[in-house]
């Protein structure tokens, strides 16, 4: 469960494109949403935090993202959309 999480948290995929391997995706998404629902990713970020002291933990719970892992969807990838297409107005 946590190695499906964790890819999907890396790759930024969609929860349905989750490999195999990992179990079905939805019951990957369904045991990630308890667990966010539960507070349970709070809980392990303050465990992590205990072990920095007390002047450094901003930087413990302060996280960047990697442009080169953040994923548009593919109408967002600039190709030229055909005439009369939902996503362009028709000239009459």
């Amino acid at each position: 469960m946590l190695d499906g999480i964790l890819w999907i948290l890396n790759t930024g995929a969609p929860w349905r494109d989750l490999p195999d391997r990992f179990g079905p995706w939805k019951t990957v998404y369904e045991r990630f949403r308890a667990w966010t629902a539960s507070g349970l990713w709070d809980r392990v970020i303050e465990e992590l935090g205990k072990g920095v002291p007390k002047a450094d933990r901003s930087e413990v719970v302060m996280f960047c993202v990697d442009g080169t892992n953040v994923r548009a969807h593919r109408a967002a990838a600039g190709a030229r959309k055909k005439p009369g297409s939902a996503n362009q107005p028709t000239t009459r």
